[in-house]
């Protein structure tokens, strides 16, 4: 028999309200609606779903003064993580947000109405508050940062009826809501399970660990990796759910049953953990494993950790009882070449040759090709991942020149592209200024609102075509250091950027001006031109600076190519 829900009811909102959904899908078409970002409805999924059980809604200002400051619900529940419907001051004023309303919330993919809140309160939350007694403070938390720089200032709190379920069109036969996991549970006949949180992909070590807690606990496994908002630079789930898959049949006797969770994580920690452990409950598990600095972001930017590697270990124990789920503390697995075989890292004895690769040495590796033993990771794994993170010389890039007009950016940046097509092996795209002004920015002005539009646009495309895999090179004249950076951040989620400042003096541009556009400029006949009546700001740190001037064509480009291929971008083309 699968664990009772947290609270002792699971809160199935779907299947409550199921014989309302006539009435409240017409009501819904009637109400004024909030639509719903990302991660708005990853928590309305889990609310619904009864996940966050006993959560029937967005918390109210006296829920979530009590979850920050004591983890308590107001009717004395423990919760640990705020659970809220952030929005505007401009959103409450136009569609009149207060208490009594009834409010559609909506779906941002497809329009959907998937629930109607009833507001008891609207309230403005201390986010700094929240920040340090939730987080711990650390400004570089990234859910601190979320909190205090994208979250809208007022929360929202109410009780929801469900209308209908949001709508996947990936791996649906694996996202079971808590009755349907129960269900199956039930129907396997499992009555003890053991739940493995993860947002990585799953290796050798994993698995070790998980065969040896069933066993130890006469358990079946749940592997429950998150599949909604994790934390920035993890691998997409689309491969990690593959990699489950994979790794599945290596688990005996059907030891082991996959089900996706779409949270979104808050990197929380120790209070993290506790949450996750209700969730599990709600799940139908009766034991979770927590690991070493479970859900914690890692670092920060002075290499100090953000939470102490066994706090939220401590944490989950602390409320044990009545989390009414058994804590499985995770023990880290070493490999003993010798005896080919994995053991936790309290029962490997001194001096034991021992064998590892940490999960910097695991990306270097997937980067250049390098060779992942079988100790490390199974076949079938490898092959995945393979497939989703190619080798630097079959990953795309960007190379973005920047400078004054005519000062050499369109004429190396077509000789680059044909030393690089001729090279072979990958598609390079030119997008110099000239023609993305004429077929994605012809409504553009040279505002400085405009540019920064205008350079936006350039990182988008330059940003998907990376990711494809291609070269890309990018010469627009980019004047100002705010958008070039954004430039960079947009294109460096999906593969390499490097900025090339082709510095070549104002008065030398001015000068070989074959077409006489600085001299109309100096005229007055062109306004806002960049270096005349408009500025530039040099880039403070580019990847490399050339000048035409004092160096040829065939000499800026030979550098850029030096500098790819001490990247391993060219190695095998």
């Amino acid at each position: 028999m699968a664990n009772n829900p947290h609270g002792g009811v699971l809160k199935d909102l779907l299947a409550r309200d199921a014989p309302r959904y006539d009435d409240l899908a017409a009501e819904a078409e009637k109400l004024p609606a909030i639509v719903l970002s990302e991660r708005q409805l990853c928590d309305l999924e889990l609310i619904l779903s009864g996940g966050f059980s006993p959560l029937e809604g967005f918390m109210n200002e006296k829920d979530y003064n009590g979850v920050v400051e004591n983890l308590r619900l107001e009717d004395g529940n423990l919760f640990s993580m705020p659970i809220c419907l952030d929005i505007s001051k401009d959103t409450i004023d136009e569609i009149k947000v207060e208490a009594g309303a009834r409010i559609t919330l909506r779906d941002f993919r497809d329009d959907r109405n998937l629930a109607i809140i009833t507001v008891d309160d609207v309230y403005k939350p201390d986010k700094q508050k929240e920040a340090q007694d939730v987080f711990g403070g650390d400004a570089e938390h990234p859910a601190v940062k979320y909190l205090l720089e994208t979250a809208h200032e007022y929360y929202v709190g109410g009780k929801i009826d469900a209308i209908m379920r949001l709508n996947h069109y990936d791996y649906v036969a694996l996202r079971y809501t808590p009755a349907e996991l129960r269900q199956h549970f039930n129907k396997l006949g499992w009555s003890s399970v053991v739940a493995f949180q993860t947002r990585n992909p799953m290796h050798r070590a994993h698995r070790e660990l998980t065969v040896r807690a069933a066993r130890a606990l006469k358990a079946n496994v749940l592997i429950h990796p998150v599949v909604g908002l994790t934390k920035p630079g993890d691998i997409d789930h689309f491969t990690r759910v593959r990699v489950y898959q994979a790794l599945l049949p290596r688990y005996p006797n059907g030891m082991a049953v996959l089900g996706l969770l779409p949270l979104a994580m808050r990197m929380g920690g120790p209070r993290e953990a506790i949450w996750h452990a209700i969730i599990r409950k709600n799940h139908g598990a009766t034991h979770f494993i927590v690991g070493r600095d479970h859900a914690g972001p890692g670092k920060n930017s002075a290499g100090k950790d953000f939470y102490g590697p066994y706090d939220a270990q401590y944490a989950v124990e602390k409320y044990r009882d009545e989390l009414g789920i058994e804590v499985v503390p995770f023990q880290q697995m070493i490999y003993l070449p010798d005896s080919d075989e994995y053991k936790p890292h309290d029962e490997v004895a001194p001096g034991v040759r021992t064998l590892n690769i940490s999960g910097t040495e695991l990306r270097s590796r997937l980067r250049s090709g390098k060779d992942i033993p079988e100790w490390f990771s199974y076949p079938e794994v490898v092959k995945v991942l393979r497939e989703s993170h190619p080798p630097r010389f079959r990953q795309g890039f960007t190379v973005f020149l920047t400078g004054y007009q005519n000062s050499g950016k369109a004429a190396i940046a077509r000789a680059l592209q044909v030393t690089l097509n001729q090279q072979s092996g990958r598609s390079v795209t030119l997008l110099l200024g000239e023609n993305v002004r004429s077929n994605l920015s012809s409504e553009l002005g040279f505002s400085n609102g405009d540019r920064q539009k205008n350079i936006s646009r350039i990182a988008f495309v330059a940003a998907e075509l990376t990711r494809a895999g291609a070269a890309v090179i990018a010469g627009p004249i980019a004047p100002f250091d705010a958008s070039r950076k954004a430039a960079k951040e947009t294109v460096s989620q999906h593969g390499s950027f490097y900025l090339v400042h082709v510095a070549t003096s104002l008065e030398y541009c001015e000068k070989t001006d074959k077409r006489g556009v600085y001299a109309k400029a100096r005229r007055g006949e062109i306004k806002g031109f960049t270096g005349v009546d408009d500025p530039y700001e040099a880039p403070e740190k580019a990847d490399l600076r050339v000048d035409l001037e004092k160096q040829s064509v065939r000499e800026i480009v030979h550098q850029i190519v030096l500098m790819l291929e001490s990247e391993g971008l060219l190695d095998r083309f």
